[in-house]
């Protein structure tokens, strides 16, 4: 096996796919943050200085998704058909679990897309909630699945 990323001479340089066939291509990213009972009591009251957390993350994993190319050097810019982005509580741990789906008919997959939308909410929900609790921990961000459609005419 060899990393597509890297060319015959150790070089970093974006994939050439030109050749492929255009064909949906779905992702789908998931993570949680763990947080102090305090902090998750003040998240689900909606009594964070700064808003709704739950409604701002998912917005900002919108935003983070759609700018994947520009952050991630090598990554080809993209026009996505979808992303949705998933905020929920979760007493058990207790904090919030983000899940993120992203889709497009293209020659090239949306894995770093879900990716970046679910780290992006999840740094939104931090940024929103560390004003109580400096000690959250951001985690298990993971590729859950991604499939390839049929190919399109281009």
């Amino acid at each position: 096996m060899k990393l597509t990323h890297v060319d015959e001479a150790g070089r970093a340089r974006m994939v050439d796919v030109g050749d492929k066939p255009e064909s949906e291509r779905v992702a789908v990213a998931e993570g949680v943050i763990r947080m102090s009972e305090e902090a998750y009591d003040l998240v689900v009251a909606l009594g964070v200085a700064k808003g709704d957390v739950l409604a701002v993350a998912e917005v900002a994993g919108v935003m983070g998704a759609k700018r994947t190319g520009e952050l991630i050097p090598l990554c080809h810019p993209l026009g996505l058909d979808l992303a949705r982005v998933e905020a929920r509580l979760e007493p058990e741990l207790p904090g919030v679990r983000v899940r993120a789906t992203v889709k497009v008919t293209a020659r090239t997959g949306v894995e770093m897309e879900a990716l970046t939308a679910v780290s992006v909410a999840l740094l939104t929900v931090y940024d929103m909630v560390k004003a109580v609790d400096r000690g959250m921990v951001i985690g298990d961000v993971k590729l859950v699945s991604k499939t390839k459609g049929p190919a399109h005419d281009s």
